[in-house]
C-alpha cells in the first residue's frame, strides 16, 4: 500500500496560501507593525519570552503574520531565531541592578524602598471599556500631553512618581533581609557554567539552570496550569510572593581581548550593550522540618521565576514549578521533571498536535484493514 498521488497538489497549496492572505486582508484594514508593538504590549512580551528572542519589532511582525495567534507567532519567532549567528554570551547579570518600574511584596507591607505599584491591570475594574471604540489619535496625544505635564509638575515639586519609567530605581531585594535573619534554608551555591538548552539535546536528570531555561520559554498557559495544579494539592503548601519585580536589566558582554579578570568566572572587562525588560519573582514556600522528638518547625525555601517583558502570572507560576522540580517528590506529577519539561514547550506541543492534520492515509488504512479482518473473523 502506498500514498495516492493527488493531481494539482501544488496548485491547491498555492490556492490555500492565497486564501490565507485574503482572510487577513478582506476587511480592507491595515494593521501597522508599530500598532502591534505599541498596542499589544503584553502579547509581544509573551511571544518574545516563549520565542526565546528579545526583539519587540520581530515579535510584532510575527504576531501580525500569525494574525494574533500566539502559538503561530512563537513558531515563526523560533524559526527566525534559528537563522541568527551566536556571537556572544552576556556576562552574569545581578538582578539587584534592575531598574525597577514595578515592585510588590505579598509578604511584607513595609519593604525598603517601598511598594511600587507601577503598571498593572490588577487594580482596575474588569469592565469592558466601550470608550475604546471612539479612541482617536488626537485624543491619545491630548491624554499623553496632560499626563507628561502632570509628571513634570510632580518632579518640580520634588515628588517623584514611581510610575514614571524615567524615575525607576535600583532597590535592594526583600529576600536579602530574610537571609540575614537566617529564616531561609541555606542552599549550596552552584557556580557551574549553565548549559545552553538551545544548543544541545535535553538529557535527564537536568540541572536547575536547564529547568529554568525551559520554563522561561515555556508556553504561558502550560506553565500556569502546572503551577495551578501544584497549588491545588500536588504537594505544595501555600506559597507567598516574597518579591515581584518588573524593570530594565542592564546587559554586558566580555571584552574579546580581555575576557577574564583572573577569578575564573569569565566576567572581566565588559561592554554595556543595552537593557531588556524582565519580570522576576522570588516566592517563599513554607516547608515543615522535623527537629526530632515529634517536634516540627517551619522553614522557608525559595522558588524562582523570570521571563522577558511583563508577564507576572507566568513568572509566579514558574517559581512554584521551579520549587516542585527541585524537591522531586515522586508522588506528584508536578514534581516529575520529564513530565513537566517535555510538555510546557509551545512549539513542541503545537507541532505534535498539528501534525495530526497531515496525511495519515497509509497508517490509517492499515489499521482499518486490521479491524475489517478482525470483524470478518468474528462473524465466521
Amino acid at each position: 500500500m502506498a500514498y495516492v498521488a493527488v493531481r494539482g497538489g501544488k496548485a491547491a497549496i498555492e490556492a490555500s496560501l492565497e486564501r490565507l492572505t485574503f482572510e487577513r486582508l478582506k476587511s480592507k484594514t491595515h494593521l501597522p507593525v508599530s500598532a502591534v508593538e505599541g498596542g499589544l504590549r503584553l502579547l509581544v512580551d509573551q511571544v518574545m519570552s516563549e520565542g526565546s528572542l528579545y526583539s519587540r519589532e520581530v515579535a510584532s511582525i510575527a504576531i501580525k503574520q500569525g494574525e494574533g495567534n500566539p502559538e503561530e507567532a512563537v513558531f515563526l519567532l523560533r524559526a527566525f531565531r534559528s537563522t541568527l549567528p551566536r556571537k556572544y554570551y552576556t556576562q552574569t547579570s545581578d538582578s539587584e541592578t534592575l531598574r525597577v518600574e514595578r515592585r510588590i511584596s505579598a509578604c511584607f507591607k513595609d519593604i525598603p524602598g517601598g511598594q511600587i505599584l507601577g503598571t498593572s491591570p490588577d487594580y482596575s475594574h474588569r469592565l469592558i471599556d466601550f470608550d475604546l471604540c471612539d479612541e482617536t489619535e488626537k485624543g491619545i496625544r491630548e491624554w499623553l500631553g496632560a499626563y507628561l505635564k502632570k509628571l513634570e509638575g510632580e518632579r518640580a515639586d520634588g515628588n517623584d512618581s514611581p510610575s514614571d519609567p524615567a524615575e525607576s530605581l535600583s532597590l535592594p531585594k526583600v529576600i536579602s533581609y530574610l537571609r540575614k535573619e537566617g529564616l531561609l534554608r541555606d542552599r549550596p551555591i552552584d557556580d557551574r557554567e549553565p548549559e545552553d538548552i538551545t544548543q544541545k539535546s535535553l538529557t535527564f536528570p537536568t540541572t536547575r539552570a536547564e529547568r529554568l531555561q525551559i520554563l522561561t520559554r515555556g508556553q504561558t498557559g502550560s506553565v500556569t496550569a502546572f503551577g495551578y495544579a501544584a497549588l491545588r494539592g500536588y504537594g505544595v503548601m501555600h506559597p507567598t510572593v516574597g518579591e515581584l519585580r518588573v524593570g530594565m536589566l542592564p546587559l554586558t558582554v566580555s571584552d574579546p581581548y580581555h575576557p577574564d579578570d583572573g577569578d575564573g568566572d569569565g566576567d572581566g572587562d565588559g561592554y554595556y550593550i543595552g537593557e531588556i525588560k524582565i519580570t522576576e519573582v522570588e516566592t517563599l514556600i513554607p516547608v515543615p522540618v522535623s527537629r526530632g522528638q515529634g517536634k516540627t518547625e517551619i522553614e522557608f525555601e525559595l522558588g524562582y521565576g523570570a521571563c522577558f517583558g511583563q508577564n507576572e502570572t507566568k513568572a509566579i507560576a514558574m517559581s512554584i514549578v521551579d520549587h516542585c522540580l527541585e524537591t522531586k517528590n515522586e508522588k506528584y506529577p508536578t514534581h516529575d521533571e520529564e513530565f513537566v519539561l517535555y510538555h510546557v514547550d509551545s512549539v513542541e506541543a503545537t507541532g505534535f498536535i498539528s501534525h495530526l492534520k497531515l496525511p495519515h492515509y497509509v497508517t490509517f488504512q492499515s489499521k482499518l484493514d486490521s479491524v475489517r479482518k478482525t470483524r470478518k473473523g468474528e462473524l465466521r
